[in-house]
């Protein structure tokens, strides 16, 4: 017996896996949550949350490949499975898994117009999206109801339609947004570690709002009671990234929804009153919608804001730090650590004025770029790295004695000597000379006092034949 080692025969084995595995995991998630959507549902009525449509639909849209045929039919499995192991009839449990699938595939089909939109859920719009993808499957699944309500629940086809749609819809814009901006379980156990670590008083503020309002709910009573929330939750969405946010809306709404059919919140509402159900749920559903939205713009206009501060503190053209920036930054890593050693470089690259002259102001800006890339390349996440002006630059590296210091200072020199290649083909080199300062334990000056004296050491490499280093300042290790 043999086995095939090649890359061929083991991408074979992982696509394998992958076509097996993903229906599998299909059939069993929808499974899962059809039998906690049928001890959910009421007596003769569709489930108060049925989250299995809405499950598989952002499987389909966030799994690579999950939507090939067999993924469909697991997904027809897991409900059909679900249904018959629950006492359905083989009809009922036709019809039921018929109106699933045609509704979840007409969402599908609807999402591939703008897929990336709706993936991200990072804009405005992208909600709307959703809140159109959610309508047009659940009045898909309504056509179905038309049919079913008569035939399984002895009621009319006009309340059919209306009955099926606002469940559907309530289902999908509550556990939607959950899924599909849910980031991976790596990143989201990440997150959990460190914020953790950072919790504050005040950043638990909004859910204890939550829960309140739940409880207001509980205790007041009446029909406004289902609105309770919508302050709270409009609170986590300014606080709040949308996956928290999201899943903060859907645990109000499922609990508004179990409240409502078991009289807690709302008694008028009872379970046999189709009318007022509708009301109800397509109430909770615009609820849902617009906390998500409000944190979809908070999560733009942050973006958005990040993005202007970028601009504000550096340099577009090298990326490094603009002048004030970068004094603020190297002066803030001082006051922070003024037991600690650390080096200051002035780097000048030489002759730079005739290679614009020469080659042409492109050429130079393409020699800045250059510098800027391969500089950050040579330096740690806590450096610091600014432009002050022309061809002039600033390093603040902490922690470093100076050999330390020398040695990357070398590196530097190096790096910024190698030939630049331009868009002609031909390529442009550039040297560079340096003045290293370095600072002693509790010396105690401002970055405005260093920065000249660095920049004396800088003119002293250049008196001295340029694209070499000079060094001042001793401190030790």
């Amino acid at each position: 017996m043999s086995v095939d080692t090649s890359p061929e025969g083991t991408a074979a084995g992982r696509q394998g896996t992958f076509a097996i595995g993903i229906p599998l995991l299909i059939g069993s998630v929808v499974l899962i949550a059809c039998l906690f959507g049928i001890y959910t549902r009421p007596a003769d009525f569709l489930a108060t949350l049925w989250p299995a449509n809405a499950i598989l639909l952002a499987m389909f849209i966030r799994i690579p490949g999950a939507a090939r045929p067999a993924g469909w039919v697991f997904a027809a499995i897991g409900f059909m499975a679900a249904d018959l192991m629950t006492g359905s009839s083989p009809v009922m449990t036709l019809v039921l898994t018929a109106a699933n699938l045609f509704g979840v595939g007409v969402g599908y089909a609807v999402h591939l117009w703008h897929p990336d939109r709706i993936r991200a859920l990072k804009e405005p719009v992208s909600v709307l999206w959703l809140a159109f993808i959610a309508a047009a499957a659940a009045a898909s699944a309504g056509l179905f109801g038309m049919l079913a309500n008569p035939l399984l629940f002895q009621r009319s086809i006009a309340t059919g339609w209306s009955f099926w749609f606002a469940t559907e819809f309530v289902n999908y814009v509550t556990i939607l947004p959950v899924l599909l901006s849910a980031p991976p379980l790596a990143t989201l156990a990440e997150r959990w570690k460190t914020s953790r670590l950072s919790i504050r008083g005040p950043d638990i503020l909004p859910v204890l709002a939550v829960i309140a309002a739940g409880g207001a709910a509980s205790l007041i009573g009446g029909a406004g009671s289902v609105a309770f929330p919508v302050p709270a939750l409009l609170w986590c969405a300014i606080v709040y990234p949308i996956f928290p946010t999201a899943a903060l809306t859907l645990i109000s709404g499922v609990w508004t929804l179990a409240a409502v059919s078991t009289g807690l919140v709302g008694s008028q509402f009872v379970p046999d009153n189709e009318v007022d159900l509708v009301s109800i749920r397509l109430g909770i559903s615009l609820v849902a919608l617009a906390p998500i939205m409000l944190a979809c713009v908070m999560q733009s206009r942050n973006e958005l804001l990040a993005r202007l501060h970028y601009m504000a503190m550096h340099d577009p053209l090298t990326g490094a730090r603009n002048r004030d920036s970068f004094r603020a930054a190297a002066q803030l890593a001082l006051d922070k650590d003024r037991d600690g050693t650390f080096a200051l470089m002035m780097v000048d690259l030489d002759h730079f004025k005739a290679v614009n002259d020469r080659f042409g102001h492109a050429a130079g800006d393409r020699a800045l770029a250059w510098f800027g890339e391969h500089a950050r390349g040579c330096l740690r996440p806590g450096d610091i790295l600014g432009r002050m002006g022309g061809e002039e630059f600033a390093i603040l590296v902490p922690g470093c004695d100076q050999q330390g210091a020398a040695g990357l200072a070398e590196r530097l020199r190096a790096v910024i000597s190698a030939p630049i290649p331009m868009e002609n083909g031909a390529s442009l080199v550039v040297t560079a000379s340096i003045g290293l300062l370095t600072i002693r334990p509790g010396d105690g000056r401002s970055i405005d006092e260093l920065l000249p004296e660095a920049d004396k050491l800088l003119y002293a490499a250049k008196e001295k034949g340029r694209n070499r280093v000079e060094t001042g300042g001793g401190a030790t290790a």
